[in-house]
């Protein structure tokens, strides 16, 4: 007897596997698997998130309208070319929804964030994966792997696992050479940290052509990650067309309530870029001390490169941690098997993991 048919392309799915946020050990948890913020959350944001309790017998406002005019006021957007939706997983699977089908391919670079793969699988479309260069996106890779199937690019810029980025100039050439009925998503999650001259986070290309889209989260600086928020800053017909399919809701009352107080909060965001930009350097530099390869990042986290540097396994390396209370987050998901991708801490926290890296590394070369 045959059961229900699923889709073919859906079991050609890997399921996303999160870090873990837990270890094998009685010691305290030093969780560096997520880039979650080591500050927490706003004050202003938990307070906004309590006092909505008394409103959670009741349906939220579906279109986000106050927290879409905050993020437009904070960012200086028109309200109305803003999406809000369950984090920005939500908003990339529904670009592919919209935008790609059975028979299209969906652009990609080797490395990138999981979930692109898996939300052109989840729609029937061909993911097409362009060689990286130097860990990160290469626009000349891209370009060279266009069809006339191709329907969708995403680029995350800062690129999550590796830290790496996209240069101002290079992601206008990027949209330049795309034909015109290819859609370019722009995933800048982590823009709030980046502080270079030569980087953007695509806003400014939105506003000049009607093929571009970027993401933005509420998970990372804003440290709201367990209430999954996110936003998406598009051409006029493309909100229309979002609006139409998406669910409704899809932005609980809690979370917008959060979310609206966390974008008052300038003070915390600059009390997390500062803190980043001090711990970031500083945990490079000391596990590049203790002989390790620490590619250069823009983001709230490191790539650790192991067995080329240390000759010992990114496995190994991993498990030793795990045992002693502290996550990072395996990569072979990502084809980066000799890799590990920690996020900066408290600095307590950094502080261990390079004293742990160090006596781990010690004792393997006696």
């Amino acid at each position: 007897m045959s059961g229900p048919r699923i889709q073919p392309s859906i079991l050609d799915i890997a399921p996303y596997v999160p870090g873990l946020s837990s270890a094998p050990s009685d010691k305290r948890l030093v969780k560096l698997s997520s880039n979650e913020t080591p500050l927490g959350t706003s004050p202003l944001a938990v307070e906004a998130y309590r006092g909505s309790s008394e409103f959670l017998h009741l349906y939220p406002d579906g279109s986000a309208k106050k927290l879409r005019a905050a993020i437009g006021d904070r960012y200086d957007l028109d309200p109305k070319r803003i999406v809000c939706g369950n984090g920005s997983d939500d908003l990339l699977y529904l670009l592919a929804t919209a935008f790609a089908g059975t028979g299209d391919e969906v652009l990609l670079t080797k490395h990138a964030f999981a979930m692109y793969e898996i939300a052109a699988r989840s729609v029937g479309a061909t993911p097409v994966i362009a060689p990286a260069r130097f860990l990160g996106s290469d626009v000349d890779s891209l370009l060279k792997h266009i069809t006339p199937n191709t329907r969708m690019c995403y680029l995350a810029n800062p690129n999550n696992p590796t830290g790496t980025f996209v240069p101002s100039g290079e992601v206008e050439r990027l949209r330049d050479g795309l034909p015109d009925h290819v859609v370019l998503v722009i995933d800048a999650a982590y823009a709030e940290y980046v502080r270079r001259e030569d980087y953007s986070d695509g806003i400014e290309l939105v506003d000049r052509h009607d093929n571009v889209i970027v993401t933005r989260t509420f998970s990372k600086i804003y440290g709201l990650a367990a209430l999954r928020l996110g936003w998406l800053y598009g051409p006029p017909e493309v909100i229309e067309a979002l609006n139409r399919i998406r669910c409704p809701f899809n932005a609980n009352g809690a979370a917008q309530a959060a979310g609206i107080a966390a974008l008052s909060d300038t003070a915390f965001v600059e009390a997390a870029v500062t803190h980043n930009e001090k711990w970031r350097p500083w945990l490079e530099m000391e596990l590049e001390a203790i002989g390790l390869v620490a590619h250069p990042s823009i983001g709230n986290f490191v790539l650790v490169e192991f067995e080329r540097s240390s000759g010992r396994s990114a496995k190994e390396v991993y498990e030793y941690l795990l045992r002693n209370g502290v996550v990072g987050r395996e990569l072979s998901g990502y084809n980066l098997e000799d890799y590990l991708r920690f996020t900066v801490g408290l600095e307590e926290d950094n502080r261990l993991l390079v004293g742990l890296l160090s006596e781990f590394l010690a004792s393997a070369n006696q």
